[in-house]
């Protein structure tokens, strides 16, 4: 348990700041399934209409730190890979 004022701040924040960090990987992992089910489903068109919200998703993720650069970068490109294959 934090004993400083300092620790026991640092945790509140970190708490505070978790709360957006799911909420938006939440955001991105639902609109990442969404697009995996259209391509199984072979719904090449709508699919490609989710994918600028999904890169939108990925991008303020990225920007946030809650995911990597590279990874925000593989997933986008395996995304588009995926609704090209299909």
């Amino acid at each position: 348990m934090a004993i400083t004022s300092s620790a026991k701040k640092a945790i509140r924040n970190s708490a505070r700041k978790r709360v957006f960090n799911v909420r938006r990987l939440g955001e991105m992992r639902g609109i990442i399934k969404d697009i995996k089910k259209l391509v199984v489903e072979k719904k090449k068109d709508e699919a490609t209409a989710l994918l600028p919200k999904a890169y939108k998703a990925i991008d303020k993720s990225a920007k946030r730190g809650v995911i990597k650069k590279n990874t925000a970068a593989r997933k986008k490109s395996r995304l588009v890979a995926s609704i090209n294959k299909a």
